[in-house]
């Protein structure tokens, strides 16, 4: 599993600027997906069945975005802070090159993730004003904010509005222990997935820890690229709705993209790095270090001499 790790993290450091940002771009998109059908298929489910039930639902539902991005091979910024590093700590790449991957995966999973956040705000989150249709065409009222666009800004709020109420150092300790939590589930899942040949092993390999991180509640950083984006355009498109239903809107006038970095991206990044690197990559490295050199040197082309580049 983790000589599997390593050798992933060979073959990334190997891709291309353009074939990193295009891989980044479509995991960004998968993941958008996933969080878009968890935020649908969990509208209105917490009224009628209570709030795990609802939690639960859209863990469900969620991990299609990963099952995606592992059995097509695209980049994921956060299974890249664990299998970059393994790499690196197995002196099979440069340290350099991991921090060149995240940059450039980072970025593309950010636009994949608010590319697919523009097309949810401007399409299935809002529905056009039946009420006023006159013979067979809309009047010009035009669109109004549907049930799933309400539950898309309520978990935009939620994702931001709620830590920075909680102030300072106790709303950024939140999510960045809440991040940390996430991406080790999220490395746990890939390395479950690198474990198996068959793919409904992949499949239930992914399934089970992403549910978990998602019914929790964790942190994570390019879901968010979608989750937070998806609710500040619906609220931007139509601001009269959730400002008086929602305490926390009604509170701070809205959503910036301050918010957004500070009480969310930036700390939930941050923590997803150590949670994959430190939690899952470093740990198991070392429970596993004593069996590495064979492997590190026999089955990986080059592995030796780069070793003794490295040197």
């Amino acid at each position: 599993m983790v000589d599997l790790a390593g050798k992933a993290g060979v073959y990334k450091s190997k891709l291309s600027p353009g074939n990193l940002l295009l891989r980044g771009f479509m995991a960004g998109l998968y993941i958008a997906v996933g969080a878009a059908l968890a935020t649908v298929c969990s509208t209105g489910v917490a009224n009628y069945l209570g709030a795990g039930i609802g939690k639960l639902v859209a863990g469900a539902v969620f991990p299609v975005g990963l099952i995606a991005i592992v059995l097509t091979g695209m980049e994921l910024f956060t299974g890249d802070a664990m299998l970059v590093p393994m790499a690196a700590m197995m002196k099979l790449v440069t340290w350099k090159r991991v921090f060149y991957v995240w940059t450039f995966v980072y970025i593309g999973n950010f636009i994949g993730s608010l590319f697919w956040a523009f097309l949810m705000a401007v399409g299935p989150l809002q529905t056009g004003d039946i009420s006023a249709v006159s013979g067979n065409a809309v009047s010009d009222s035009g669109f109004y904010l549907n049930a799933f666009g309400v539950n898309a800004i309520n978990i935009a709020a939620a994702k931001t509005l709620t830590y920075k109420a909680a102030g300072g150092l106790m709303g950024m300790t939140s999510v960045f222990m809440n991040a940390i939590a996430c991406n080790l589930l999220v490395n746990v899942a890939i390395l479950l997935a690198l474990s198996s040949k068959e793919m409904i092993g992949k499949f239930f390999g992914i399934w089970f820890p992403i549910m978990a991180f998602v019914a929790s509640g964790f942190e994570h950083c390019v879901a968010n690229m979608y989750f937070i984006p998806a609710g500040m355009m619906a609220l931007a498109m139509h601001p009269e709705y959730s400002l008086p239903a929602n305490t926390l809107l009604a509170h701070y006038g809205g959503i910036t993209v301050s918010d957004f970095l500070i009480w969310n991206l930036i700390p939930a990044t941050i923590g997803n790095i150590i949670g994959g690197f430190l939690f899952v990559g470093v740990v198991y490295f070392y429970a596993f270090r004593s069996e590495l050199p064979t492997v590190c040197t026999s089955e990986v082309p080059g592995a030796q001499a780069r070793k003794e580049e490295m040197k």
